[in-house]
């Protein structure tokens, strides 16, 4: 009888999915992956991989965005407006964004974790920035800071740097300056103005900054500024060349019960499943109707009440 060919073993589900990432299940793909650094910024860019980038100011969003496999979650000064009602960014202050810095860093998150520093909380020195910064990593966990601000701003961002604390420009619109440029507006608005926000962006660059958040930007301005630059840009209204997209939660979700800026795509209308969860709440408690059986509690002894009435 001929030689029969040995029969190589099956592989098992267990081999197979251990070889196959699609076959995973999301909270053993998440166990697997590696915690975000900020130097993974640049790696992306210079591999071509776009990076997401959303906000997050609490433990259940991080949580929920951070399975989503995002690279990084921003606690944006934005919570002044979409979590705490303020009509700009500028009331809150070093210690609420602490607050909820350390609430997104307890949800343990494998994505980066950058931290706002609030309006006056940097502006003043470098010295003071430093301290406002080093709370934010110290205290609060996070990996990383943001600044607003051009040229002006790349002293603090270098002295930032070489403490050791990874640092995030932003340019364009920046909110901690909705006054000066009267509410909010695309900028830059003129030839002369764009070119100088690229010479701020080189600047930024030039300090330090790991990456460079675009918002509000002619497309066009924005596509210049990202091929001029090695370190990536995360746009938010600039355009779709940008290497990167960071976006506002509650924009995302329909979370806000005001109007969603031009910029913001909503993926999902999550306050109007709210609302109507809560008005059927409100209606079964009117009704008699909870809590049911299904969410009592008994105590047998307690059957009798002349066991403990008295």
């Amino acid at each position: 009888m001929p030689n029969a060919m040995p029969r190589l073993p099956h592989p098992s589900f267990r081999d197979r999915v251990k070889r196959d990432p699609a076959l995973r299940s999301p909270g053993e793909r998440m166990a697997e992956r590696k915690p975000v650094a900020a130097p993974e910024f640049r790696a992306k860019k210079e591999r071509g991989e776009r990076i997401v980038v959303v906000t997050a100011y609490d433990a259940p969003s991080a949580y929920y965005a951070d399975q989503a496999g995002v690279d990084a979650l921003l606690v944006g000064d934005s919570l002044a407006m979409v979590v705490l009602g303020y009509e700009t960014t500028l009331p809150v202050t070093l210690d609420e964004m602490l607050h909820h810095v350390r609430a997104v860093v307890r949800a343990r998150p494998k994505a980066l974790v950058i931290a706002d520093l609030p309006f006056l909380s940097y502006q003043v020195s470098p010295e003071e920035a430093l301290r406002s910064a080093g709370r934010m990593l110290k205290d609060g966990g996070a990996g990383a800071v943001k600044v607003e601000g051009g040229a002006a701003i790349a002293p603090t961002v270098e002295r930032l740097v070489d403490a050791g604390i990874p640092v995030m420009g932003h340019l364009g619109m920046t909110p901690q300056s909705v006054h000066r440029f009267g509410g909010w507006r695309v900028q830059p608005r003129q030839a002369d103005a764009a070119r100088a926000l690229l010479a701020d962006a080189r600047a930024l660059e030039a300090a330090g900054a790991f990456s460079l958040v675009l918002e509000m930007i002619p497309a066009e301005v924005a596509r210049r500024v990202t091929a001029g630059l090695k370190i990536p840009t995360i746009g938010i209204g600039a355009g779709p060349e940008c290497d990167g997209q960071v976006q506002v939660f509650h924009d995302l979700l329909g979370l806000c019960w005001t109007l969603a800026p031009k910029h913001a795509k909503r993926y999902a209308d999550a306050g109007r499943v709210i609302r109507q969860a809560l008005e059927e709440y409100a209606a079964d408690v009117r009704a008699g109707t909870f809590p049911a059986e299904e969410n009592t509690f008994h105590q047998r002894d307690l059957e009798d009440p002349d066991s403990w009435t008295g």
